[in-house]
């Protein structure tokens, strides 16, 4: 698969994730680990967006650290304003499977994250678009 087919591809499959989001987002009964395991997914997926128009190869990993670590340290500024998405990797597994509460689930803004997601797809896409 070439690599601008590869990227629209992850793009379109953040979407569906972001799609979930915004059902979730108002509905108060909505596990947070399902809105944050989506929101983390759609994270996952648009940075892998970036990693591959820019021909960078990824490990298979839902750390959101690692990717934002490879995105930078391939000549890729990221965004300052959304450092806080790395804080989201624990819920691709740890929250998910975890049955223990875990009190980093505690006060999980639902519109915040939602941004920064929407945020997210905004730099994705304008990397992306950007020679390489």
């Amino acid at each position: 698969m070439r690599r601008h087919d590869l990227s629209a591809l992850f793009l379109t499959k953040a979407a569906q994730d972001e799609y979930v989001l915004a059902a979730l987002a108002n509905d108060p009964s909505a596990p947070i680990e399902v809105f944050g395991f989506h929101a983390q997914q759609a994270a996952e997926k648009l940075l892998k967006a970036v990693l591959v128009s820019r021909g960078v190869e990824y490990p298979q990993t839902h750390q959101l650290v690692q990717l934002i670590d490879l995105v930078t340290s391939n000549g890729t500024t990221f965004p300052q304003s959304l450092e806080e998405i790395r804080l989201l990797s624990p819920f691709a597994v740890e929250f998910r499977y975890d049955v223990i509460p875990n009190e980093d689930e505690e006060g999980i803004d639902k519109s915040a994250i939602r941004g920064r997601i929407a945020e997210l797809r905004v730099w994705a896409e304008k990397v992306i678009k950007a020679p390489a």
